[in-house]
């Protein structure tokens, strides 16, 4: 009966090793969807902070985002950045918006899956 069982360590070691990996990469990918979210989120709301600012433009802050998610990510995630100015409570606030690729392999995904907004009043001279 000894000799029934010879080798089914390594059958189940590479089967296990198998499914762990595949649990390691999935973690690790998810891990850098989030980070890359992150990333063109703050991207996004400090580009909304830097048009808000009196003195400054709409295209300012468009420019100030992709400057940033170019630096941290890649210029592929800063090619559509829109930026408006709306009222909410009658505070006129600025509004920037980036629609990216969100990554599934790697920084490679579908485009325009990833919409993040940032928001911040609008300065004024008074």
């Amino acid at each position: 009966m000894a000799n029934d069982e010879r080798g089914s360590a390594v059958a189940e070691f590479a089967l296990v090793g198998i499914l762990l990996t595949v649990l390691a990469l999935a973690v690790i990918q998810l891990a850098l969807a989030l980070h890359v979210r992150n990333t063109v989120l703050d991207a996004a709301a400090e580009g909304a902070r830097y048009a808000a600012l009196a003195g400054s433009s709409e295209g300012a802050g468009v420019a100030r985002t992709r400057e940033l998610i170019s630096m941290a990510v890649s210029a592929e995630y800063a090619d559509d950045v829109r930026a408006g100015i709306s009222t909410v409570d009658g505070v006129s606030m600025v509004s920037v918006t980036v629609r990216a690729p969100l990554p599934i392999v790697g920084l490679l995904g579908v485009d325009r899956a990833l919409e993040v907004t940032g928001h911040a009043a609008l300065e004024a001279l008074d």
